[in-house]
């Protein structure tokens, strides 16, 4: 049992990737407005000096969901039944989460110890995704950043640097099962909307999103999309946006839309 420690400390404690720290990312808090993930942004950048309260990219991306995905969710949660759905999706939750602090722990270069039967199962799953998808990042500008686009929308970020010398937006993600490419658009579109946002703010050019995965059988993949491929998720973003403000302003139960007169993808 000690040396299981030992070695978990010395992973984390010697991270070898370099930081550049050349962007004040803002504050935020969580809340949820109806069951709708929204943040509360705090931050002096282009004259923001109080809260502003955005819906998640997450909660926009949701809320849009096309037709045919909702009914195979539904159909999903059918074949398995209410109760046994919910504890799947729970569980992978925890076990994400339990991934997620592993990694962060590592990109920080910080220490972490998860003692429980779902750290125990998160730990190797992390050890895989750094051993065979951090070799290539190259620089971290910040970890568990929080990102917004004025008046839009906000989230938050596994990484932000660069990953095999390019400017991009790194996620960390957990599944039960390998994927195919053509099942993650959603990733893709959550990455795009936060390249989007990072653009705007701090005058960037990242056009890459990175989606390194793990499956709880410690299967990894790894996933990339940029440039021009890059950019039609962004615009399917700003399709879902226009569409989730229109569906608030028609039920009245979210934040004012404000149009905005730039195009976020230039």
């Amino acid at each position: 049992m000690g040396k299981m420690r030992e070695d978990r400390t010395k992973t984390h404690k010697e991270s070898p990737i370099k930081w550049n720290k050349k962007f004040i990312y803002p504050k935020s808090q969580r809340s949820l407005i109806q069951g709708k993930r929204h943040y509360n942004i705090q931050s002096n950048t282009h004259s923001l000096v109080k809260q502003k309260l955005l819906p998640s990219v997450t909660t926009i991306i949701s809320a849009t969901q096309s037709e045919e995905k909702r009914q195979a969710l539904a159909k999903w949660k059918a074949r398995l039944g209410d109760q046994a759905a919910d504890r799947v999706r729970d569980i992978a939750a925890l076990r994400g989460t339990a991934m997620h602090t592993f990694l962060e722990a590592y990109v920080r270069g910080t220490g972490h110890k998860d003692l429980t039967s779902i750290g125990k199962e998160a730990e190797p799953m992390a050890k895989r995704i750094i051993e065979a998808g951090l070799g290539d990042l190259n620089e971290v500008w910040g970890t568990e950043v929080t990102l917004y686009y004025p008046d839009l929308y906000a989230g938050a970020t596994d990484v932000v640097g660069i990953y095999n010398g390019r400017e991009s937006i790194i996620d960390f993600k957990q599944t039960n099962k390998p994927k195919q490419r053509e099942w993650i658009d959603d990733y893709f579109i959550q990455l795009g909307a936060y390249a989007m946002a990072h653009n705007y703010v701090y005058r960037t050019k990242i056009q890459s999103g990175i989606i390194l995965m793990c499956s709880k059988d410690k299967l990894f993949q790894k996933f990339e999309s940029s440039d021009k491929e890059f950019v039609g998720y962004q615009h399917a973003f700003l399709r879902k946006v226009d569409e989730y403000y229109k569906n608030c302003n028609k039920n009245k139960d979210g934040v004012g839309y404000k149009k905005e007169s730039n195009n976020p993808v230039n």
